[in-house]
């Protein structure tokens, strides 16, 4: 009989837990499809009024004429969720799906670096030595600009080479493709000018492809591989980015989730997509599931518990800052009490952006198919809004109030922002317009009786009075604070 009534206990027991948790297990599926739910229908610009509603993801795609958007969001070190909306090619009627694959751009870049970092860690890549030491099939074109100094690999990774180039245009499908030394030379078929020094090394930040473009170069000359297959066996399989490729072009198995290129108007790009021999620099095919993959591995190697590919002391190296937010392949940035690392991108026809969390393990992930990069800033907002990621929600609300007509005309004038530079400010009726030199008229909207607001970037006016109550000065809020003295 005891027996019996142990066994209808733990009989019991177990049941009783199977219920508990198939019903956790709804309920937890109910909680991720509200909050899938509440991050479609939230987006917002920079700057919002108390009267003004959210946007859907489908308004704001029909606004700025996106064809397509993928999205993943990283929570816990985890990917919550990962999903498509739209269409990967309009013409076929292929939709995009978590799967879809989208050049990455400029994303590429962090990628980059961590392949160029294995190399560092391994001890075959001094990242304080002179990049001549470590290219073959090419120098670097040493002059007088660079004062005697030497680049390093880190140079090269944030920025702060002094080298020219920004980016890459890209080649049609049915162009000739330049060599990477062709790239860096400037000769043709390459379509950008020759690499060469626009101010020595170290002295400042200066965005530069064609820095990266010289790390790619290096990676291959030390390797003695193709940079698409030393990538992927070295760092995306590592990460399980199984699906990502620096392959340019793309390999044919991988055709049907390839999204197509779109420019701003909404056209197709001639080819459906350029091809980018700068593979470092912007060659990367991925989609944000792959890419989560990459933010996760970092997370949890800078906190020395996880190394597939880096471990936590070159992952500290890859994350500090040099001279400004620019990292290596990364930009840092101070968001409220959050810290993140992040790169955005840009190809012909495609946009993107990333988030990861230096604490905490969240993030998110936009990629679209568009040149119309306005609502990748509108979704990471509603994300950071919906899971409450500090700091990367940043539309600020505003209220509106009143201004009398009268006081609006003593802020009519000109003022000087710097020399060759004047804010001009008209009132038309019962409103300011604001105009800088060579720039179009822009609406301002109160917000006090002597602040005004911009409703379309994050941009905010002072006035200032004398003792006399006279304005004698415009107080500009754009990032920094700007004191334009009035002149008229």
């Amino acid at each position: 009989m005891i027996k019996k009534r142990i066994f209808i206990i733990v009989t019991t027991f177990l049941f009783g837990h199977i219920i508990s948790v198939a019903q956790s297990s709804v309920q937890s599926s109910d909680t991720l499809k509200r909050q899938i739910n509440l991050v479609e229908s939230n987006l917002a610009g920079s700057v919002r009024t108390t009267d003004q509603k959210p946007w859907t993801i489908q308004e704001r795609m029909a606004f700025y004429k996106v064809p397509g958007v993928t999205v993943a969001v990283i929570r816990n070190y985890k990917l919550a969720w990962a999903k498509g909306y739209g269409w990967a090619d309009v013409a076929a009627k292929i939709p995009v799906t978590e799967k879809t694959l989208f050049q990455a751009a400029s994303v590429s870049k962090s990628l980059n670096a961590v392949g160029v970092l294995k190399l560092v860690q391994e001890g075959k890549i001094d990242p304080d030595k002179d990049i001549n030491y470590y290219l073959k099939s090419w120098k670097y074109p040493y002059d007088s600009v660079s004062k005697g100094n030497i680049i390093n690999i880190k140079h090269l990774l944030s920025h702060t080479g002094g080298i020219s180039v920004h980016g890459f245009g890209g080649y049609s499908v049915t162009d000739s493709l330049p060599t990477i030394v062709q790239v860096l030379n400037g000769t043709k078929p390459a379509n950008s000018e020759r690499i060469r020094s626009l101010t020595a090394p170290g002295a400042k930040f200066d965005y530069s492809g064609g820095g990266v473009t010289v790390s790619q170069l290096i990676l291959t000359d030390i390797t003695g591989q193709p940079y698409d297959t030393y990538m992927y066996k070295n760092v995306l399989k590592p990460m399980g980015m199984d699906n990502s490729s620096f392959t340019q072009q793309p390999a044919k198995n991988r055709a049907a989730l390839l999204a197509t290129a779109y420019s701003a108007d909404g056209s197709e790009v001639k080819g459906k997509y350029h091809i980018y021999p700068e593979q470092g620099a912007a060659g990367l095919w991925t989609n944000p599931t792959d890419l989560s993959k990459y933010i996760i591995e970092t997370q949890l190697a800078y906190e020395g518990k996880s190394a597939r590919v880096l471990n936590q002391q070159t992952t500290k190296l890859r994350l500090t800052p040099y001279l400004t937010g620019g990292a290596l392949g990364v930009f840092i940035d101070s968001l409220a009490d959050g810290v993140y690392f992040q790169h955005s991108g840009g190809n012909e026809g495609f946009k993107c952006q990333y988030y990861g969390s230096l604490q905490g393990g969240n993030g998110v992930v936009v990629m679209i198919n568009s040149d119309n990069a306005g609502i990748i800033g509108e979704i990471v907002n509603s994300v950071g809004k919906v899971y409450g990621f500090k700091g990367l929600n940043r539309s600020k609300v505003y209220t509106e109030v009143a201004v009398d007509a009268a006081v609006l005309q003593t802020y009519v004038g000109e003022y000087e922002m710097k020399p060759g530079f004047i804010l001009t400010v008209t009132r038309e009726g019962n409103k300011l317009f604001a105009q800088g030199t060579g720039q179009d008229k822009i609406g301002l909207f109160a917000e006090a009786q002597n602040k005004f607001f911009l409703k379309n970037i994050p941009v905010e006016l002072e006035f200032i009075k004398n003792n006399k109550n006279e304005v004698i000065t415009c107080r500009v809020f754009q990032g920094g604070v700007i004191d334009a003295k009035r002149i008229k």
